[in-house]
């Protein structure tokens, strides 16, 4: 067994052994992390994930082997740092750090909160525990070579949520359905065309033509006549996608001339959309096949995953994994359902099979495989060294909270590129809170605009409490004088508002509503301003969301020493001062893992979430923006452009 304690003074050894942490998240950091904590003298951890093992992680998370896929991953997780350090107290939770056991009171145990998350929402949900507890949390995340590490510390740092993020970025129905301009559109259509044909259909994932297109304005009886596509199986049937598809046996060339076809002849009738647009070319099956060309339906050479093959092979390829996906419903009996998943090989080329054919009608470029199933897993690639420098920075960043030197501690960015210095860790100095914060704030508040006679209590509770938010279970009553009760965590006791408007209750222009989460325990002052002017699918505006513009730069105040180790046994980290907020702003990034995505990445490529004001190293003046930026007089620096790689959250 080795540890690092010997390295360490005494009295922050004795600490380590004796101090209990938390670690939320098992995958790509928190794998790296558990290692790292248990051989620095780490005695008493805990750590939380819902999670299991996929064969996608063994090649990044390396205390997973083959063998453990399908398990837990904080059980199999401790198993295996306990073999680093076999004196060790791990507790494993195999559950939801949102589940209302994990309280406030459950934080309160513990000396530091370590994140090592995928997603906005429990990330969101950790701040707020952390700030209730008044317990210390080390942030992190990382994107590809990025990665960055902060400090959140109640009433002395920012929390991770005093700069507004933008919420995912999605695209109206109509784009998707009718009007496909990139070929994201076309993914995202695959995805819910593979819902509505294998697993469980939602209304607001509709692939077939949308004849409430604001833009087409035609008459649809008139259209109807003049289409020219026949009405056999496989036309435009106004029934379930999936009551269609079980009609025809899922064969897969009905299936093919419908949504190649018959719907875009169908589109085709819509004159309008197509005045200032290319206007998509059908596919017909029985024309391609006999057209085909051997070679088409045959990989190149190079990797499979990242060819792209010719028309008449991504029709192959669409009737096999349609086949397949058939045979697996009917193995696991009448009424069940399919759930998309990115390492699921016949789920993710139907998914491409379908995209590509529909990027060819509507005259883009096709994708590889491997394009697209970053782009429909919203996977930003993970590079396992990134992973390690970043479980690291976390480790050191600890040493100096427990070491009472808070002042010390600092945000971290981790460059892709090295700056003007040579460096690739730069360090900045940490922000005061956020006067308007919506969470860390003495008194959180925050102005609603919506239309108060088209909004459902339902859509207040789930669209801007639970999702604006971020609040798990909230109560809220309206400040009228009586405390009327809105609603109520308590199942069932205000069910019956849910499908009522706001107005119903005496809502108006200037009412305020209390919302509190006793889980969170959080309050947020609401103050309603009513509106009938918001924008064409925009639903509510939180009012002030644009971070204002940062305060002119302090002067520059240099430190000799450079960050080495963190520990104040070496050189100190430098301070840095804050430059006005630019473009290409700062911003906290996710983990590797799926899902957020980046919860906040920063690239240039990427589709961005979450603002953070740009530090300047006070060394060199120079922005440390995760992406550094090009400059003239660095004509060596090396290209930043990450091609074809999305952030998306």
């Amino acid at each position: 067994m080795v540890q690092l304690v010997g390295s360490l003074r005494k009295e922050l050894a004795d600490s380590l052994s004796s101090c209990r942490v938390l670690v939320v998240g098992a995958g790509g950091i928190g794998c790296e992390l558990l290692k790292n904590l248990v051989l620095t003298g780490f005695k008493n951890i805990e750590v939380i994930d819902l999670d299991t093992i996929d064969v996608s992680n063994l090649n990044r998370q390396f205390l997973f082997q083959k063998k453990h896929v399908g398990k837990s991953k904080a059980q199999v997780a401790k198993e295996s740092a306990l073999q680093f350090c076999p004196t060790a107290n791990i507790t494993a939770y195999h559950d939801s750090i949102m589940n209302p056991d994990y309280n406030v009171e459950f934080f309160r145990n513990f000396m530091l909160v370590m994140n090592a998350l995928d997603n906005r929402a429990a990330r969101n949900h950790v701040n707020r525990m952390c700030l209730a507890a008044d317990i210390p949390l080390i942030e992190s995340g990382t994107a590809g070579y990025l990665g960055q590490v902060t400090v959140i510390k109640k009433g002395l740092t920012e929390c991770y949520e005093c700069q507004p993020k933008p919420s995912q970025k999605t695209f109206p129905g109509c784009t998707i359905r009718n009007t496909p301009s990139e070929p994201i559109h076309c993914i995202v259509w695959a995805k819910y065309l593979f819902n509505q044909l294998f697993g469980e259909e939602d209304a607001d994932q509709e692939v077939s033509p949308d004849t409430a297109d604001p833009e087409a304005a035609w008459n649809p009886e008139e259209a109807a006549a003049r289409a020219t596509a026949s009405e056999k199986d496989g036309d435009i049937k106004r029934v379930s996608t999936k009551e269609w598809a079980r009609s025809t046996g899922y064969d897969s060339i009905k299936l093919f001339n419908k949504l190649f076809k018959d719907d875009i002849m169908y589109l085709l009738t819509m004159d309008k959309l197509w005045k200032k647009r290319k206007a998509p070319l059908p596919l017909d099956w029985q024309q391609l096949e006999n057209h085909a060309r051997p070679q088409e339906d045959s990989p190149g050479s190079g990797l499979k995953d990242q060819q792209v093959l010719g028309i008449w092979g991504y029709c192959k390829l669409f009737q096999h994994s349609v086949e397949t996906l058939r045979s697996q419903l009917e193995q696991k009996g009448d009424g069940a359902e399919l759930v998309w998943d990115k390492d699921d090989p016949p789920a993710m080329d139907f998914v491409t099979a379908a995209a590509n054919l529909r990027m060819h009608i509507f005259s883009m470029n096709m994708k590889s495989r491997f394009d697209i199933k970053s782009m429909a897993g919203n996977i930003i690639p993970a590079i396992a060294t990134t992973n390690a420098v970043i479980a690291g920075l976390i480790v050191l960043e600890g040493l100096k909270i427990l070491s009472g030197e808070l002042e010390s501690c600092r945000s971290i960015f981790l460059n892709k590129c090295p700056n003007l210095r040579k460096k690739l860790l730069v360090p900045c100095v940490l922000d005061p809170p956020s006067a308007n914060c919506y969470v860390c704030a003495s008194k959180p508040e925050v102005t609603v605009k919506l239309n108060v006679h088209k909004s459902m209590v339902v859509f207040l509770q789930d669209k801007i409490l639970k999702e604006r938010f971020g609040m798990v279970a909230p109560d809220v009553q309206i400040e009228d004088g009586k405390g009327t009760i809105l609603i109520s965590s308590e199942e069932g006791e205000t069910e019956a508002n849910n499908s009522k408007f706001l107005s119903d209750f005496g809502i108006r222009n200037g009412s305020r509503l209390q919302a509190d989460d006793f889980l969170q325990d959080y309050t947020l002052l609401i103050n309603v301003l009513h509106t009938e002017d918001l924008e064409k699918d925009v639903e509510f505006e939180v009012v002030g969301d644009a971070p204002d513009k940062a305060p002119p730069p302090p002067s520059n105040q240099e430190e000799t020493n450079s960050i080495t180790n963190g520990n104040k046994d070496s050189a100190q980290p430098s301070t840095s001062s804050k430059a006005p907020a630019e473009a290409d702003d700062v911003m906290i990034v996710d983990s590797d893992e799926e899902e957020e995505g980046a919860s906040s990445s920063s690239s240039a490529a990427a589709a961005t979430s979450g603002t953070k004001r740009k530090h300047q190293d006070a060394e060199t003046g120079e922005a440390s923006a995760k992406r550094p930026r090009t400059d003239q007089s660095s004509a060596a620096a090396a290209d930043d452009d990450d091609d074809d790689i999305i952030a998306l959250d």
